[in-house]
């Protein structure tokens, strides 16, 4: 079988660090699904403007292939060991992930339309989408259904202290958002170290941070070039 990127996803996060765990858990984060030239037509999402959510089939382009049969989520710590296909993981046989994000609208206009406007996804970058579909509440929603060890949702752990002068730097939308992806805490599950600054790339600036006693203060912000 032959997949070809339909799209590719545009998002404030230039790398995988900061990317939320799962859509959702930053409804604020904005995102663009940009359609490769082939499918840049406005005959392809004909239809479409009727749903609020849509599900983005896509590709774990940043991860080495892998055929390992178990993996240590983050979510127990990095300390048990699972079988692949009973997780999550980015590390799978075939690198395809799967994300229900909120459609926000479409744009008829733009050099490169349509163009999906949508939040909550959980890629970086320049992600290649592989597909697109709508979601269906009444097929696709189940509530009640049993969730193995990940059956409680993620909640924001830490407290995020941004300075003025850095909050100044981005937009309203994207500072919200901003701080919904550091209240998850992006750091690895077993760090820990008060002292040590992490970095990662956010709406074209290399966002610096430490976390403390359950506060993560940001310390710079510096535009890429």
């Amino acid at each position: 079988m032959t997949v070809q990127p339909v799209a590719h996803f545009v998002s404030p996060l230039g790398s995988k660090f900061g990317v939320p765990r799962q859509c959702g858990l930053a409804p604020d984060l904005p995102g663009k699904v940009v359609f490769e030239t082939e499918f840049r037509n406005p005959d392809a999402v004909r239809g479409l403007e009727g749903f609020e959510r849509i599900w983005l089939l896509w590709a774990f382009d940043r991860n080495p292939e892998s055929k390992a049969l178990t993996v240590r989520p983050p979510r127990l710590g990095g300390n048990v060991s699972l079988g692949v296909f009973a997780t999550r993981s980015p590390f799978r046989p075939n690198g395809i992930g799967l994300s229900c994000v909120r459609l926000l609208g479409i744009d008829l206009t733009a050099p490169e339309a349509p163009v999906l406007h949508v939040s909550g996804a959980d890629l970086a970058d320049g992600t290649a989408i592989i597909d697109v579909k709508p979601y269906l509440s009444y097929a696709d929603a189940f509530p009640d259904a049993r969730c193995g060890f990940a059956s409680d949702k993620p909640e924001a752990r830490l407290q995020v202290s941004v300075p003025e002068e850095i909050e100044g730097l981005f937009s309203e939308e994207n500072l919200r958002a901003l701080k919904e992806v550091l209240a998850l805490d992006p750091r690895p599950a077993f760090h820990n170290d008060p002292e040590r600054i992490y970095g990662f790339p956010f709406s074209g600036f290399d966002v610096k941070f430490k976390v403390q006693d359950g506060l993560l203060q940001v310390v710079g912000a510096e535009q890429i070039k």
